[in-house]
């Protein structure tokens, strides 16, 4: 007879003894997880997790995970999440991760290119179209940089689609910092203010508006990579 602790004995129909095994009891478990950026990490991690036999369910967001589970061995839950290319706990925080700086320039660079689409368009319909159109220098800024921060959203949309659904890239990238847009196109925005006068697109101020627009963002996109696991790609 198995080993264990069982219940009392029932007689069966047939005079067999039946005998009750404990049920196990469900656990739960809650891990920090580091190097989550986006869903499709959330994706991937819940996919693996669900795949342990005994989890029963799981919750997963960006940088967090818990698991419902019958009588899992932990070193296998940890084993799963390492595997699947995350760590368990937040890292500590620093500013001389090469990698982190490597990413977040990454995720800068990429809505550096939005923001430029709709912010060097906008001001470029007005300077060359839309010459006698009344605005001042500060209304076509500000929509500058509102186009700036919409054609951002939608090239991050666009290149989130290779990672999951169209709805669900449309809200990840809806869900991005709007502090480092923001401060990306006021930098740009000054830039150009200070150098001709705003509003106004020259051969010379360009580079200084992409330069400021980067590294403006920059150190704060490490930060929220680097603390809270969180970018946009």
């Amino acid at each position: 007879m198995p080993r264990g602790t069982y219940g009392p004995a029932l007689k069966g129909a047939a005079g067999f003894k039946r005998y009750r095994f404990p049920a196990m009891v469900m656990e739960t478990v809650t891990y920090e997880v580091g190097g989550m950026s986006c869903q499709g990490c959330v994706s991937n991690l819940t996919s693996a997790l669900e795949s342990v036999e005994g989890v029963s369910s799981v919750e997963v967001e960006v940088g967090s995970a818990v698991v419902h589970h019958e009588g899992v061995d932990s070193e296998a839950l940890d084993g799963v999440i390492t595997g699947a290319g995350f760590t368990i706990g937040m890292p500590e925080f620093n500013w001389s991760d090469g990698a982190v700086w490597k990413q977040s320039a990454h995720n800068t660079k990429w809505c550096l290119v939005g923001c430029s689409i709709g912010d060097f368009g906008t001001i470029a319909a007005f300077q060359f179209i839309f010459i006698n159109s009344g605005w001042s220098p500060m209304m076509i800024m500000a929509l500058a940089m509102f186009n700036g921060i919409m054609t951002s959203i939608a090239l991050e949309t666009f290149i989130l689609t290779g990672q999951m659904p169209l709805n669900d890239a449309f809200r990840v990238a809806i869900g991005m910092s709007l502090i480092s847009m923001i401060g990306m196109e006021a930098a740009m925005n000054i830039v150009d203010l200070v150098l001709t006068g705003g509003a106004m697109l020259t051969w010379w101020v360009i580079l200084p508006m992409l330069v400021a627009g980067f590294l403006t963002p920059w150190p704060y996109n490490y930060w929220r990579l680097k603390k809270y696991g969180i970018s946009c790609h």
